[in-house]
């Protein structure tokens, strides 16, 4: 197994507004043994959001059976205020038959156009990408052995000539690190799929994906969730379910968040209201005392009794 690498890169794309194709790369970086490079539709894949990519790009070059884990953070800069800026992390396994992972929902092209938000400065977009290679098994510097050996606690994988990784649950190829998640899925509702027709093991796949993260995302702390999060598991459920696959139980539980973040919303709003009403309050006693001490004083002076000689004066 080689050794745990990373790298920073930045990529701003010029014009951005007046972009005319369905997507564009970023410059190949190398990082590790292997060259990726960021991948972004601009006006989105037929949903109102921008998405983007990261994509393995020589796996021609890396020796068969192949595969990295990484660990994926794409930025995209508010350049006015980096604190403010659209940040998504992951983690997941690349091969040869899964080249390429990101995120469909990055941004809102609505937000992203809009000049108040400052992601556009001068019509340039600025994009940081941390790519981060945890785990390595593959390398021309290893033995055939010692791939074999690599692999061997994947006792479930199929290896269809060396060059795909998956595994095989009730018709979908997954993931290793979904598996046990999907198999989760089909215990609680085995007939989520009934409805599903789709045949080409790819979107097959996606779908699954697409379902596995709606479930993932739902599971976030509730602080950690943002109205955007919900908006995006709201697209990508919408997706799954017009694919065929029934999701009215996973739909109930979308509604039932929505429902606790607006209370948790309205409940921020109330709290920082009494807390800004006790901070006033606290500022009026710490006021009110200061008063009382002074009164007192006063009160001490005025019922100190007169001397002999005050008397005499």
């Amino acid at each position: 197994m080689a050794k745990q690498v990373g790298k920073r890169f930045a990529w701003v794309i010029k014009d951005f507004l007046s972009l005319q194709c369905d997507w564009c790369y970023s410059a190949p970086v190398l990082i590790g043994d292997c060259k990726w490079r960021l991948c972004a539709f601009p006006k989105g894949r037929n949903v109102n959001y921008m998405s983007l990519f990261l994509e393995a790009v020589d796996f021609e070059s890396l020796p068969s059976g192949w595969r990295r884990y990484v660990k994926i953070r794409l930025t995209i800069v508010k350049q006015v205020s980096e604190e403010q800026s659209v940040i998504r992390e992951m983690h997941r396994w690349f091969d040869q038959e899964q080249l390429v992972w990101g995120f469909p929902f990055m941004l809102s092209l609505t937000k992203l156009q809009d000049e108040k938000h400052k992601f556009l400065i001068s019509g340039e977009l600025m994009i940081v990408a941390d790519v981060e290679v945890l785990e390595v098994i593959g390398t021309f510097d290893e033995t055939e052995e010692e791939i074999v050996e690599a692999s061997e606690p994947q006792i479930t994988m199929k290896l269809d000539d060396g060059a795909k990784s998956s595994i095989d649950i009730n018709g979908f190829q997954v993931l290793p690190l979904q598996v046990e998640s999907v198999r989760r899925i089909f215990e609680k509702h085995p007939d989520i799929a009934i409805g599903f027709y789709v045949k080409n093991q790819h979107l097959r796949k996606t779908f699954m994906n697409f379902l596995v993260n709606v479930i993932e995302t739902l599971c976030q702390p509730l602080e950690e969730l943002s109205n955007e999060d919900i908006v995006e598991a709201d697209i990508a459920l919408t997706y799954v379910k017009d694919a065929g696959f029934k999701v009215d139980w996973l739909e109930k539980k979308l509604e039932a968040i929505k429902e606790k973040k607006v209370k948790e919303q309205s409940g921020l709003a109330q709290l920082q209201e009494m807390e800004d009403n006790l901070l006033k309050l606290k500022q009026s006693c710490s006021d009110l005392d200061a008063l009382v001490e002074k009164k007192k004083a006063e009160l001490s002076v005025t019922r100190s009794p007169l001397s002999f000689d005050d008397i005499l004066v």
